[in-house]
């Protein structure tokens, strides 16, 4: 009898499965491992429709990047898409002229999760960058909704009342587990954007923040701890270095992955059990994280992550990003098309062993005839695209100098000039300032301070140090950003004009010349 009986049971199980079989996948049990995947991208700085390369090969563009996410995010269904910054500032006319709300439209529309502050956030102060996270009118361009996703910074806080200007992390669920993203902008950026931009706003040390926070979400019990940090790192080799390894070392252990920005680099590296990332800049790439996480603890078990190019080739591009483009190329193009000159070779801001670009000396000689002063200096930081060989359009000349910084014009002794040109050699970086109506030379074995040999007018005659000079610069630097204090110095200052206008003065007089070379202006002897 038990013989019949059991071949019989086992008959209506099976036949039970055959028809109902979602009965059995919902009740199977949980899996021990969550596995989730965080896409992220940083300093993408408004770059809808800019096109560059990387390694040789053409990458870029917004439709071609979310082409990309949306590839990969198929590939799990618990993918989170994320940002650690400077998603806007230094725009391209495309975003640029509508406010940056363009950028803050394709974040949107590809389905960020959450991001973060970077200092470019800052560019037009506080209240034009509230108004693009939370939405707001503008004279420009009308009411605006604001991002559909949460932007987090623990770090920045009202001076006067030590308020915070945003929430400090946002949680978010994965298949039922609880991960914690903690925003962190970089304490520089007073030092990198005009100092009325963030006069009412104190920003925390990053270390000690992101401790504090990590304790507050550790009493939540959540133990799986991103932090979106715009701070730079880079990875050479096996080495991995910048605030975000000095970060992986000095915070909590249950702080798991760090995702840097700012400095536009490479890291992809573990510092002290902890995974950094950092995916150059512009879209041109963007970190594709893999977390797996145990159940029962809900903390990460093992991480790794791939820095993924986003080649043109191989890939067609989102069509619904494309018409969007379209949309606001169409828009901008009566004013970016405007033909402005021509010249005769491509200008690019790559610096030679010495320090010198080719665009940086044109534009240093470009403000500098736009003051009528003996001398100018202009920051790299200040210039964000190559000019090509040929026709140059308004939108081509924006894109360069997108700040519309004003130019200064000052006095400064020859002492003073000296001692700028020593600051270009800082504590944690080197940033050469590119100069019009001087040379000078420079030792790479003196200590800083006192690398700086001698310096001569364009006449040959040396500078002198009790000697008055007027002076070009930008406000940003006039008011000591990019840490040249020297600056600050100057004095019987005259605001006119702005470095994008000087720049579309300039390019119709090289309209005129066969060729235009810049002398060799900075030369390193040792």
């Amino acid at each position: 009898m038990r013989r019949m009986i059991i071949p019989f049971l086992y008959s209506i199980v099976i036949a039970f499965y055959l028809s109902f079989p979602f009965f059995f996948t919902a009740a199977k049990l949980p899996q021990a491992q969550v596995h989730v995947h965080i896409l992220s991208v940083n300093d993408f700085h408004g770059r809808l429709n800019t096109t560059a390369t990387i390694h040789g090969k053409a990458a870029g563009r917004a439709d071609y990047l979310a082409a990309y996410l949306k590839q990969r995010e198929r590939t799990n269904p618990n993918t989170l898409l994320v940002h650690s910054g400077d998603m806007v500032g230094g725009s391209p006319p495309v975003s640029a002229l509508a406010q940056d709300e363009p950028t803050i439209d394709f974040l949107n529309t590809v389905g960020f999760d959450v991001g973060t502050l970077g200092n470019h956030e800052f560019d037009k102060g506080i209240q034009e960058m509230l108004r693009l996270l939370y939405g707001g009118y503008h004279e420009k361009t009308g009411f605006f909704a604001g991002t559909s996703f949460p932007y987090v910074c623990a770090n920045a806080v009202y001076a006067d009342t030590h308020e915070l200007l945003l929430p400090p992390y946002v949680i978010k669920q994965v298949d039922g587990i609880p991960i914690a993203f903690i925003g962190i902008v970089t304490t520089e950026t007073p030092q990198v954007t005009l100092p009325e931009n963030v006069a009412s706003i104190q920003f925390l040390d990053e270390v000690e923040t992101i401790n504090h926070y990590t304790k507050e979400l550790k009493a939540k019990g959540i133990h799986a701890i991103v932090v979106l940090a715009h701070n730079p790192g880079s990875t050479i080799g096996p080495v991995t270095m910048g605030d975000l390894a000095r970060f992986a070392k000095e915070t909590d252990a249950d702080v798991d992955v760090l995702i840097g920005g700012h400095n536009h680099s490479y890291v992809n590296g573990t510092v002290n059990g902890k995974l950094l990332v950092e995916a150059y800049s512009y879209g041109l790439a963007f970190a594709d994280i893999d977390l797996v996480i145990d159940r029962k603890t809900r903390d990460i078990v093992k991480k790794s992550a791939e820095i993924v190019p986003t080649y043109h080739e191989n890939i067609t591009p989102d069509p619904a990003i494309q018409q969007m483009l379209t949309k606001y190329e169409t828009k901008t193009a009566s004013i970016t098309e405007k033909r402005i000159g021509t010249v005769n070779d491509t200008f690019t801001r790559d610096q030679d062993r010495n320090g010198q670009s080719s665009l940086g000396t044109l534009l240093a000689d470009a403000q500098r005839k736009a003051m009528a002063t003996s001398i100018s200096f202009v920051n790299p930081g200040s210039i964000r695209a190559d000019l090509q060989q040929g026709e140059v359009t308004w939108g081509a000349l924006f894109t360069v100098q997108p700040f519309g910084h004003k130019l200064v014009k000052m006095n400064m002794t020859g002492k003073e000039i000296r001692d700028v040109l020593n600051e270009q050699w800082q504590d944690n970086d080197t940033n050469m300032l590119q100069v019009s109506g001087i040379s000078y030379t420079w030792e790479s074995t003196q200590p800083k301070g006192n690398r700086v040999g001698a310096i001569l007018l364009e006449d040959g005659s040396p500078v002198e140090d009790a000697r008055v000079y007027s002076v070009t610069i930008n406000a940003f630097l006039a008011a000591g950003g990019d840490h040249f204090s020297t600056f600050v110095k100057g004095t019987d200052r005259v605001e006119e004009s702005s470095d994008l206008e000087a720049l579309v003065q300039y390019i119709p007089l090289l309209s005129d010349q066969t060729v235009y070379h810049a002398t060799d202006r900075i030369h390193k002897t040792r």
